[in-house]
């Protein structure tokens, strides 16, 4: 009875984690895409818009001129995004430019309002892949914000501590009752997330209060 238990769990981890690879490869292949096919058109718009200016009359110069410039943001969003998506590019900057980068593009976006706090001194994560699985769940966590919560602001604090890595992220959005919410994919990728990592995961929600998600991580050190 008992290794039949133990066969299924380490059959649904090991299909967990099937999972997750398949859907990093998927946003790995929408970020190159994004990156080198959407960037590049943007690209050639911009340009030639640009030159459409130069010989455009006075009266409507400024209309290409502003149109040209919502294309630069959009330019300049599109890579920021290819970035947040591509799981190279993630190993490649580390955990904490990462989460960065993400909080500097919802700032840009000015939905809400977001702010991340970093104290401790910085951990060599002995498995890169788990800084990824951290960071696609605060990724989940944000979207989830930006969709759903209607929040002003968004607070997110790493602590690195000596056994593990603590991280809180809040919002001041609507909430939900946690007592009758059902739980969606987003909700659920987060938890099995988690779970890969050994990482503790708590979520609160309180209707008209917020949504506050905890993670404790006992990171393994080079």
């Amino acid at each position: 009875m008992l290794d039949n238990i133990k066969q299924q769990q380490e059959f649904d981890e090991e299909l967990v984690k099937s999972q997750q690879e398949i859907q990093e490869e998927t946003l790995k292949h929408v970020g190159r895409e994004l990156h080198d096919n959407v960037g590049q058109l943007l690209v050639v718009a911009t340009m030639q818009l640009n030159a459409v200016a130069k010989v455009a009359k006075e009266d409507v110069k400024s209309k290409i001129n502003n149109a040209s410039e919502a294309l630069k943001e959009t330019l300049t969003e599109v890579r920021a995004l290819s970035k947040s998506l591509n799981s190279d590019v993630i190993f490649n900057l580390g955990f904490n430019a990462t989460v960065k980068n993400e909080i500097n593009r919802l700032n840009k976006m000015g939905l809400v309002t977001s702010v991340l706090d970093i104290t401790g001194d910085k951990i060599s994560f002995e498995n890169k892949k788990d800084e990824l699985i951290l960071f696609r769940i605060l990724q989940e966590f944000f979207s989830n914000t930006l969709k759903y919560a209607e929040a002003e602001h968004l607070n997110v604090s790493i602590d690195y501590q000596l056994d593990v890595l603590t991280i809180s992220v809040e919002d001041d959005g609507n909430g939900f009752d946690m007592g009758t919410a059902e739980k969606g994919s987003g909700l659920i990728n987060m938890e099995k997330r988690a779970e890969l990592i050994n990482a503790k995961f708590n979520l609160e929600s309180q209707l008209e209060k917020g949504t506050k998600l905890s993670l404790v991580y006992p990171y393994r050190v080079i």
